[in-house]
Parts: C-alpha cells; sequence; structure tokens
C-alpha cells in the first residue's frame, strides 16, 4: 500500500476522532455535496458517468447510514423507510437522469443533517 500524503494523513486521523454523531453528520453533508454535483453534472456539464458515479455515491452513503441504524431506538423505523424512499428516488433519478428528483432530496438529507448535528451537540 502506498504510503499517505500529508493530507490523507490529516483526513485519515480526522476521521478516526470523530464521534458517532460527527461522523453521521459528515456523512449526510458528504451526500448533499453529491447530490449537488449530480445536480450539475445532468444540468450544467452533461456529464452522464459523472452524474452516475455521485448519484452511486449518495447510494453508496444512503446504505451506509442504513446498516448503522440501532433498533432500539424509536427514530430508527422512520429513518429505516426514508432511506427506502431515498434508495428508490435515486434508482429513478439515474435512470432518468432526472435532476428534479435529486433536487427534491436535497432539504430532505439537510434536515436530517441538521437534526443529527444539533442532537451531537450534546455529546
Amino acid at each position: 500500500m502506498p504510503a499517505l500524503n500529508p493530507y490523507q494523513k490529516y483526513m485519515q486521523q480526522h476521521v478516526t476522532t470523530m464521534t458517532p454523531g460527527q461522523m453521521v453528520v459528515a456523512l449526510y453533508d458528504k451526500a448533499i455535496t453529491e447530490l449537488n454535483k449530480a445536480v450539475y453534472f445532468i444540468e450544467e456539464e452533461p456529464s452522464i458517468p459523472k452524474a452516475h458515479n455521485s448519484i452511486m455515491r449518495v447510494a453508496e452513503i444512503v446504505d451506509t447510514l442504513d446498516a448503522h441504524l440501532k433498533e432500539k431506538y424509536e427514530i430508527s423505523k422512520t429513518l429505516a423507510d426514508m432511506y427506502q424512499y431515498f434508495r428508490t428516488t435515486l434508482i429513478r433519478a439515474n435512470v432518468k437522469k432526472d435532476a428534479e428528483l435529486l433536487k427534491g432530496l436535497i432539504p430532505f438529507f439537510q434536515e436530517i443533517r441538521d437534526a443529527f448535528a444539533e442532537a451531537s451537540k450534546g455529546f
């Protein structure tokens, strides 16, 4: 494995020292960034492969978030349902390269991200 450059070392250390709440917020931040990139790649700089890659990154993030839900929390069922809706919408948006579907997801991701950020302040 090649040696990490200073930025990669910093990011690795940063990620490994995050609290679970900070990690969830970071995942939502990345998903929002990738959704915006996918919209850009569909509308502004038409690139089907780049749009596809960004949408797939969001899908992987959703899968990661879903896989780490804890059944003991009431909110987990609601989040699982939301994640399923996200998956379905991401698939439809990817097949159709529909920027409007992606734009419709961004407020959901932002609201959940903000809720996790607020909740994690106490920890």
